[in-house]
């Protein structure tokens, strides 16, 4: 981007990264948007949570009902903070200072950055095992670099992940460009090797499988709690994206191209990627005996070298994919966010990276307490944000924003709130956010616990409508109040 550094603007909330994006930088076609929904949804993540639904005691064709459903409701909530990011061209952190205040808006982004952190170093990690056994496969003399341990990996295990880690790196360090181009053609890459190895297990299946899965008998009541169990876990799965997919909208020309590109990216992928999982998953039991859920363990199985270096590139790149679109743009953004004269995209990126190794994600993915505890509560909390950011947006400001005033400190900000920091948007989110969290953690709610993200999303969203009323600097046209 071009430096526009404008009068009155605050070192401490602009720089070129965070400014909003010119008219010869929205480069991101429908396609480019399609593409990165592609690379989001095509990882071995993507593919087991889509095989995992039909386990929950549905039938096939309910499952799927259930997840068209599903991802239906996320094609629609997507919109929301994809028009929002397209029209003004900022990226998650700056429209959080719309609702949250100039500063207040770093515990939102902060908050969206550790869980991208997190993750991050987990998807890499993953990735990373999944290539070293495709590796082993392919040169079993490798085995000795197995046999040590170093913080938690093997020499073997080190040289995948970091390989990994630096090849993310390296696509994000050239920028929002060079992600575009990365996602273009990772995404429909991957459907190939997908496709061929649909088409593999069908041909060994004889073309005849059961797509009856984990289908048992349930009473009225639990397969209506099954079906909505489903619908809810796939917007779950998407929820870290609702909050920062303006990260990518803020560079399509027009709200129609993210429509379009939301469309084909999210219902129609989506739904085609998941009849490919659950014909591969159901092809592994007519196959190999059993079903397997994990498209690395089938691809090890194929008696072929060819298949197999194709299997650990794709996966590889499929990793690669995900991490970029679902866990380092975001907090490259984030982190710039909070000291924006020091760090610009490009650092924050480097800071994610580092730090998504210095967690040793091995030693968390391993742990379900963290995993359970500290990610699962964390991801309670998305749910809150999106609820407050979107009724703050549509029905508070209906969507009459002063873009200059996300850069400005002081009471010449509509966004200044009392010292940059809207209270009652925090103390919502407070009250919303501990609701959301006693949902999703305590055993004792555990049918509800997959229903957390909305009850988090609805009752930050009245709540915080309730509070507006009673907070003049919280409506259009009004004067921000000391």
């Amino acid at each position: 981007m071009a430096e526009r550094v404008e009068e009155g603007y605050s070192g401490r909330l602009h720089n070129e990264d965070l400014a909003p994006v010119g008219e010869g930088e929205r480069t991101w076609t429908w396609y480019s948007l399609f593409a990165m929904w592609m690379a989001d949804v095509h990882s071995i993540g993507g593919y087991t949570f889509a095989a995992g639904l039909f386990f929950l005691g549905l039938t096939g064709w309910e499952v799927f009902v259930a997840l068209i459903v599903g991802i239906t409701v996320v094609y629609f909530l997507m919109n929301l903070t994809g028009i929002a990011g397209q029209r003004h061209g900022i990226p998650y952190p700056v429209l959080a200072r719309i609702s949250f205040g100039v500063f207040g808006a770093n515990i939102p982004a902060l908050i969206r950055a550790v869980i991208a952190i997190f993750w991050y170093g987990i998807q890499t990690w993953l990735a990373s095992v999944a290539v070293q056994v495709l590796l082993l496969r392919i040169w079993p003399s490798l085995e000795q670099y197995t046999q040590n341990s170093f913080l938690g990996l093997s020499t073997l295990g080190w040289v995948c992940f970091l390989g990994l880690w630096a090849a993310q790196l390296f696509v994000l360090h050239r920028g929002m460009e060079t992600v575009r181009r990365f996602v273009d053609w990772a995404g429909p890459a991957i459907y190939v090797a997908m496709f061929a190895l649909a088409v593999w297990i069908l041909a060994e299946a004889g073309w005849r499988i059961d797509l009856s899965l984990g289908s048992k008998e349930l009473t009225a009541g639990e397969e209506l709690l099954a079906f909505f169990t489903a619908i809810s876990l796939v917007v779950a799965y998407f929820s870290t994206l609702l909050l920062n997919f303006c990260d990518f909208s803020r560079f399509a020309p027009t709200e129609r191209m993210v429509k379009w590109g939301n469309f084909w990216g999210l219902p129609v992928n989506f739904t085609l990627f998941s009849l490919i999982t659950v014909v591969t998953t159901a092809g592994s039991a007519a196959v190999f005996g059993r079903t397997i859920m994990d498209p690395v363990e089938i691809v090890a199985r194929i008696p072929s070298t060819f298949a197999l270096i194709l299997g650990a590139i794709t996966f590889a790149v499929a990793t690669i994919g995900i991490n970029i679109v679902a866990n380092f743009v975001s907090p490259a953004y984030d982190i710039s966010n909070a000291f924006p004269r020091y760090i610009d995209f490009r650092r924050g990126g480097l800071i994610t990276a580092v730090l998504a190794v210095l967690v040793m994600p091995w030693h968390i993915y391993g742990n379900p307490v963290a995993i359970n505890y500290f990610l699962g509560g964390l991801a309670a909390f998305l749910g809150p944000l999106f609820g407050i950011i979107i009724a703050d947006y549509y029905l508070v400001k209906r969507g009459r924003i002063d873009v200059g005033g996300l850069y400005r400190e002081g009471p010449s900000s509509p966004y200044w709130y009392r010292g940059g920091i809207n209270r009652r948007a925090v103390l919502v989110f407070a009250v919303s956010a501990a609701l959301s969290a006693v949902i999703a953690l305590v055993p004792a709610f555990g049918p509800a616990a997959p229903f957390s993200w909305f009850i988090g999303a609805a009752s930050g969203a009245l709540l915080y409508l309730a509070a507006a009323r009673r907070a003049p600097e919280a409506l259009p046209g009004r004067a921000p109040g000391a």
